[in-house]
Order: structure tokens, then C-alpha cells, then sequence
């Protein structure tokens, strides 16, 4: 990926990417201890019959059936008989080995392994994986759903878990429900609620805020039962673009403001105790993307998963050419398989944002027809 040191206050994508992971707690589980042995007693491996090996290749007579779950204290082995059983199911007392279904031949009302078994054959030993107490998994150890699996195996109580819930507000005078010739409806609200409901959090769609530094602040004081605020707009260097002074009079941890991407420059990320804020720039193809870019990662690290990677591999149709020290992210169709550049407008072509499939990453001076490059996919 090209780099360039003509704006050295703007971080690449990747660092910020990092930054904003590194910064945001992971859920993680307590101490998990063994309850009990693992397996908490002598159990079948296969389906077959539980016998004594010492008695060789004897006939044997079936006493009954064992299903995993059954009560072994209903049988006892003894010389000449065995006790069909089901993997899973615990040894009756007297038996030491398994032979296989594939291994047993019928020989009038009797059994008669056509083996010689030896005492432990497709037995899982009590203990064999874990004894009561001890330790499984070390407290801080991430989610994931095997871990889960271990927790509820181990008589431990599930750990509360819910989606994401993630707050959307638009900023800007200029939004109004029915617009004059100066004025715009809100599209980012809508459009990053959607982006937040598809990649799985809960979404709570608010007003409009007004350019005002009174009304950032009061809003970002008292966000409510978020997790995240999405807020489009006012991170730039214009008069009316508050956010990022706010947020530093409120305390709040900065991660990155400006980032080494077009679309996207003004881009900021901001811990305000335990919210998260990020800030997107307010034209609607940058705000898109840079959600696509920074919100998923940030649902995935405070739901306990690990990093996604939206990036895919994919050829163009036609040459992109691009002049600047910044990676561009160029609108593309899917077309028979290959990317076709579309005739973007700058960041405020919504009407190109609806019309792509993704986004190809073109660094200067372009690409030719045929590059293989990486693009990102729109959802």
C-alpha cells in the first residue's frame, strides 16, 4: 500500500484500524474450572458391547442395552455375558473394553467378537480429559462459542450477552424534513442506521443535532443506553464543525482525528468514558464508507469475535487513474466477475454510492485495465 509523508498528521487506515481495536475492551470469561472428572466416569466411544476382554473371543450372552444417559447400575458383567451400548453411555460394572458392531458376529442367540480385546478398547477413562478442579480456562480468556460450550458444561452461569446498541445522529442547520434550494433532508441518519441494523447491532435513529457545541455537548453527556454514537458531520476544519472540540473539553480520549484516505479524511474516534464516538465527515459516500470501515471492527471487538476482513480481490474492467498522496477508494459495479469504475463525483455522490456494488483501493498514479486489485464490498 502506497505511503506518503506530504500530510504526516493523517494516519493510515491501518494504524487507525489498530488504534481503535487495541483501545476497546473484549468481553472474557471468568476462571472455568473442571466440576467434576472429565468424563466423570468410564464411558463408551463406539456402539458395540460392553464386555470383560480378559475373556477373549467367548461367546457371550447380551444382558440389555445401554444408551448414553442410562443408569449402568441396571447391569452387571459377568463371565459369559456382555451389554450392548450406545457411544456415550457409562460402563456397567465388570466391563473394561468395547468391541465395535463392525467387530461382533451372531452365533445363534449369543455374541462372539471376532477379535481379541484389550481391557481399555474405545473407552473414554474417568478423568481422561480433565479432573474436578482443575483449571480449564484462565480468567480473561476471550468469548467464542466453544468457551461457551466449556461454561455451560461446567455448571457455570452464562454471562450476560446482547447486541451492540449503537445511537445514529446526523449534524448539520442544513438538515430539514422538507428542504429549500439551500437546505438537504438527512440521508446519513437513515443510511447508518441501516449499515449498524445489517451488521447486527441494535440501532436507535435520533434527531438531527444542530451545529452547536451547547447541543454536541449536552447530547454526548448524556447518550443513554448506548454503546456507540455514530454522528455524521462537523469533524472537518470548518467554522461550524464542533465535534472534536467538544469531545476534548468533555475529557474524552481522542484515538485518531484524520486519516490518509479519500474519501474520508476527516475521520475521528473518541473514548468519553466508556462510549464510543465516532465521528464521520458529513458527506454521505464518506460517511458510508468510513463506517463500513471503522463500525464493524468496533461490533466485533466489543461482542468478543475476532477481526473481519471486509477486503476482497478482484480485476478491473477499465484503468482508474488517481493523482494525490492519499489511497482513493473508487466506486466500482460487479460486472461478468471484473470491477467497473463508475464515474464518481466526489464524496457527496449519493447517487453513485446507491448505484455500486464496492469500492476499489487505488493508490497513485492508478491502475490499468486488468489490475488485480482489493476492493471493498457495499452492504
Amino acid at each position: 500500500m502506497a505511503m506518503s509523508c506530504d500530510h504526516p498528521d493523517l494516519l493510515p487506515l491501518e494504524e487507525a484500524l489498530q488504534r481503535l481495536w487495541e483501545a476497546l475492551p473484549a468481553p472474557s470469561l471468568p476462571e472455568v474450572r473442571a466440576e467434576r472428572d472429565d468424563p466423570a466416569t468410564d464411558r463408551a466411544s463406539m456402539d458395540g458391547i460392553a464386555l470383560k476382554a480378559s475373556e477373549g473371543r467367548a461367546p457371550r450372552r447380551i444382558l440389555g442395552t445401554l444408551f448414553a444417559g442410562s443408569d449402568p447400575a441396571a447391569f452387571t458383567v459377568t463371565p459369559g455375558t456382555a451389554v450392548r451400548i450406545m457411544t456415550g453411555a457409562a460402563l456397567p460394572a465388570g466391563a473394561d473394553a468395547i468391541v465395535p458392531v463392525e467387530q461382533l458376529e451372531p452365533v445363534g442367540g449369543l455374541v462372539l467378537p471376532a477379535i481379541d480385546p484389550t481391557s481399555g478398547d474405545h473407552v473414554r477413562r474417568q478423568g481422561d480429559q480433565a479432573r474436578g478442579g482443575d483449571l480449564l480456562l484462565p480468567a480473561g480468556t476471550p468469548f467464542n462459542a466453544a468457551r461457551i460450550a466449556l461454561l455451560a458444561q461446567e455448571g457455570q452461569p452464562m454471562p450476560a450477552r446482547s447486541r451492540i446498541r449503537v445511537g445514529v445522529a446526523s449534524t448539520g442547520d442544513e438538515l430539514v424534513p422538507s428542504p429549500a434550494p439551500h437546505q438537504i433532508r438527512d440521508s446519513n441518519g437513515p443510511m447508518l442506521a441501516a449499515l449498524a441494523h445489517i451488521l447486527g447491532a441494535e440501532v436507535d435513529l435520533r434527531p438531527a443535532l444542530a451545529d452547536d457545541p451547547a447541543t454536541l455537548a449536552a447530547a454526548l453527556r448524556n447518550p443513554g443506553d448506548i454503546r456507540i454514537l455514530l454522528t455524521s458531520g462537523g469533524v472537518s476544519m470548518g467554522d461550524h464543525d464542533h465535534l472534536p472540540a467538544v469531545l476534548r473539553d468533555l475529557g474524552a480520549t481522542v484515538l485518531f482525528h484524520r486519516i490518509r484516505l479519500k474519501p474520508g479524511k476527516p475521520m475521528l474516534a473518541a473514548l468519553l468514558g466508556d462510549l464510543l464516538v465516532l465521528g464521520l465527515p458529513g458527506n454521505p459516500v464518506s460517511a458510508y464508507l468510513n463506517a463500513l470501515l471503522f463500525l464493524r471492527p468496533a461490533l466485533a471487538r466489543l461482542e468478543g469475535r475476532d477481526a473481519p476482513d471486509p477486503w476482497r480481490r478482484g480485476r478491473l474492467s477499465a484503468p482508474v487513474k488517481h493523482k494525490g498522496d492519499r489511497p482513493l477508494l473508487h466506486p466500482c459495479r460487479l460486472v461478468e466477475g471484473r470491477l467497473e469504475p463508475l464515474p464518481g463525483k466526489g464524496s457527496a455522490d449519493l447517487i453513485t454510492l446507491a448505484r455500486a456494488d464496492g469500492f476499489a483501493w487505488i493508490d497513485s498514479p492508478g491502475q490499468e485495465a486488468g489490475a488485480k486489485v482489493r476492493w471493498l464490498p457495499v452492504i
